[in-house]
């Protein structure tokens, strides 16, 4: 369950389905975790205060992962781009849905967290010493190792660039600039304020009813009214109640929802980019592209292309193969047409 700190913040829009080659692991800048966030150490070398290394798992299917934080270390991660995620530690969930790129996680030190990854993920991991944390000043509040833990910082400017100032330097980021990093991400995680009120987070029997009601009208023009109205709350609490269960505003979620199927279509047909925008509930190619490549760093031309190269490269030498794609076509009448462009709603 998210505090309103912790739905507060972050997000590094960055997209590795460029259409570019695959980068071999042995050049990238950062060593490629095999177990995760395991990283490598070589025998007979002292544990530096600050580990950074790379997590990826490039495959569709399911992956379960479960690791404890050493007693002395904190875990700090930055995703590379979006993924679905559950976080779990035990029957108690942390975190489940669509984690955008430039999410901030932490964990504090001796905590187990358990991982479920269902879409391919990039991550960068630091792996923090406590005493890289700085001494509480006076008239300054700093956050206690228990309020640290399980903290989810959603679009956090600040964490957005330092990954990108580590992940645009390459290969050329020597270890005291990327020690540095991390000891500025430590005091900035360190010197967050408190929230003042707490938001009960929205009851997940309501939650399954907007989620589903999303998922079955997420083409049409949906309002925060007509969410609200399906979790039986008023549009103030409901919003509020809502972020803080799912870390997203109303608007944010349904355009996501409706980016993921928009990808859908662009990877398994051939349909044309105006019908996909009008098939998600967008009215215009025009706004459809401008939030994709908000939320992928990429317009859907190029993601289209990217995903094809992607598959073909898999497929290898049973590429000529591959079944037709199909065409699909869908018109909005022009009614429909006229009323999102006419009404002040959620996600138009």
């Amino acid at each position: 369950m998210l505090t309103d700190m912790q739905t507060a913040g972050a997000w590094l829009g960055y997209d590795a389905s460029q259409c570019e080659p695959e980068i071999p692991p042995e050049t990238r800048a950062f060593p490629h975790e095999r177990k995760w966030r395991r990283p490598e150490q070589h025998t007979g070398t002292a544990a530096e205060d600050i580990t950074i290394s790379r997590w990826t798992y490039a495959q569709a299917a399911v992956r379960h992962e479960e690791a404890t934080t050493p007693p002395d270390r904190y875990f700090f991660c930055i995703a590379l781009k979006t993924t679905r995620l559950k976080l779990t530690r035990g029957s108690q969930t942390i975190f489940d849905g669509i984690m955008p790129a430039g999410t901030l996680y932490v964990g504090a030190p001796s905590k187990q967290l358990s991982a479920q990854f269902h879409a391919p993920c990039d991550f960068l991991h630091f792996h923090v010493s406590a005493n890289c944390f700085p001494s509480p000043q006076p008239d300054t509040e700093f956050l206690t190792a228990e309020s640290l833990n399980d903290l989810v910082l959603l679009r956090d400017p600040f964490a957005e660039q330092l990954a990108k100032a580590l992940t645009e330097h390459g290969a050329s980021a020597d270890e005291e600039f990327a020690r540095c990093i991390g000891q500025t991400l430590a005091m900035h995680v360190a010197r967050r304020e408190l929230p003042r009120t707490k938001v009960n987070a929205l009851p997940k029997w309501r939650l399954r009813r907007v989620e589903e009601h999303v998922r079955t009208h997420f083409d049409r023009c949906i309002s925060l009214s007509d969410l609200a109205r399906v979790a039986g709350l008023s549009r103030m609490h409901f919003a509020a109640q809502f972020r803080a269960a799912t870390g997203y505003r109303p608007r944010e979620y349904l355009l996501h929802q409706r980016i993921e199927h928009a990808k859908s279509l662009l990877s398994n047909s051939e349909t044309p980019l105006a019908e996909v925008a009008l098939a998600v509930g967008f009215c215009t190619q025009a706004h459809f592209s401008t939030v994709f490549k908000r939320i992928t760093s990429d317009t859907p031309a190029r993601w289209r292309c990217a995903k094809r190269n992607e598959l073909s490269l898999a497929a290898g030498h049973d590429s000529d193969r591959a079944p037709p794609r199909t065409t699909f076509s869908r018109v909005l009448p022009a009614e429909r047409r006229d009323s999102c462009e006419m009404r002040n709603v959620l996600g138009s």
